[in-house]
């Protein structure tokens, strides 16, 4: 066997021209596509035709044995200008051939925006108050990424993990425990993201930094479901769907500036950013408490937050009203949530179920509030 030669699987279906060869033991067969497979040698069988007769294998394993017999090395049959490589060659003049083949990668529908994100994980969520943390990379797109995850020291940063992300993969960054989260509670994750072999959407490089929550490790419910990971997880968005992350690290002097800016003069066909709602109490024949859950009425701004930090700040207004008027029987407050998906009405119809059994709740009036508002009684 030489390179050159066309050869068979005797155990698949393919084939190819030998390459090259790895090791004593492996041949490298060059498809029709190009890519370099490595078998080994007793796995295929040289052919001349399509004769795959008994005799054709018996003559190849033959042609195997004779090879086997030849002890020359490689680099010495190169000298004389053979092409041949012996399958028993002297292992430390073995010229070892770089496999070049690579599994295409697979692209899913939707994946050419890049989102990616920073994960943290607990190894054992029944014992979330005292059990270590994995954290992890998560790469959702159709984009490789090289990344560098960094932690702040003061004013300088240490680099703790970098490294490339195959399409739609995690990838495993450091296990920690309780006592390293102050040392975590700034970090920066950069990003370049491209394609290989094919043409693609150039997307800008990424510098997020963000500031980590210690506080939320110790509370089970910050940890939620997600598509990355059979268990629950704590999420940071890092890019979503193209659109990258406020960092929720504040820059001193842009903050001094803005402090010391002159007040310009009011635009009146400007948009007013709205401003948060207020709790409405409305006195007479009913006195009812009327609390809008919208995230944009309880926020000025929600840079860096994700879908999950949302509703869990939603979650916990709707608990700290029900905490403060628990003492006045009666007491009827409405909460405005929405129609939208869903999710947040569960949320609260959920609490109400198993935190709050002896409140009574409804649907508020539509005539008043419209649809997406539960009436909910303290008694």
């Amino acid at each position: 066997m030489k390179k050159g030669d066309q050869v068979r699987f005797l155990h698949e279906v393919g084939g190819g021209r030998v390459s090259g060869f790895q090791g004593k033991n492996v041949v490298l067969v060059e498809d029709e596509d190009g890519f370099e497979i490595p078998m080994l040698i007793s796995d295929v069988v040289v052919i001349g035709n399509e004769d795959y007769s008994s005799t054709n294998v018996v003559n190849a394993k033959a042609q195997m044995q004779r090879q086997a017999a030849d002890g020359r090395s490689i680099k010495a049959m190169m000298k004389e200008g053979q092409d041949e490589v012996p399958a028993e060659a002297d292992r430390d003049e073995v010229d070892y051939t770089k496999v070049t083949f690579r599994a295409p990668v697979e692209e899913r529908k939707g994946g050419n925006q890049l989102s990616a994100y920073l994960a943290f994980v607990p190894i054992d969520i029944k014992e979330v108050t005292h059990t270590r943390f994995e954290s992890y990379f998560v790469n959702d797109s159709n984009y490789f990424v090289q990344y560098s995850y960094l932690v702040a020291e003061g004013n300088s940063w240490t680099l703790r993990a970098h490294g490339e992300v195959e399409p739609n993969t995690k990838e495993f960054i450091e296990e920690f425990g309780r006592e390293d989260l102050n040392k975590m509670e700034r970090v920066c994750v950069q990003m370049l993201a491209y394609k290989r072999d094919k043409p693609f959407v150039l997307k800008p490089t990424i510098d997020v930094q963000l500031r980590i929550d210690g506080v939320k490790f110790y509370k089970l419910h910050m940890f939620e479901e997600n598509d990355f990971f059979e268990q629950k997880a704590l999420l940071y968005t890092l890019v979503e769907q193209d659109r990258v992350a406020r960092p929720l690290v504040i820059d001193a002097q842009q903050l001094k500036s803005e402090m010391y800016r002159h007040e310009e003069p009011a635009d009146k066909t400007r948009v007013q950013k709205p401003q948060p709602m207020p709790i409405v109490k409305r006195r007479g024949d009913e006195d009812v408490v009327v609390v809008d859950l919208h995230i944009e009425a309880l926020l000025d701004t929600t840079a860096g937050m994700s879908k999950g930090d949302m509703l869990n700040y939603q979650v916990d207004v709707f608990r700290k009203t029900l905490a403060q008027y628990r003492d006045k029987k009666g007491q009827r407050i409405v909460f405005i949530h929405g129609k939208g998906d869903g999710v947040l009405r569960r949320a609260l119809v959920s609490d109400l179920s198993y935190r709050y059994k002896s409140y009574s709740y409804q649907d508020a009036s539509f005539q008043e509030y419209g649809y997406g508002a539960t009436q909910v009684t303290i008694k």
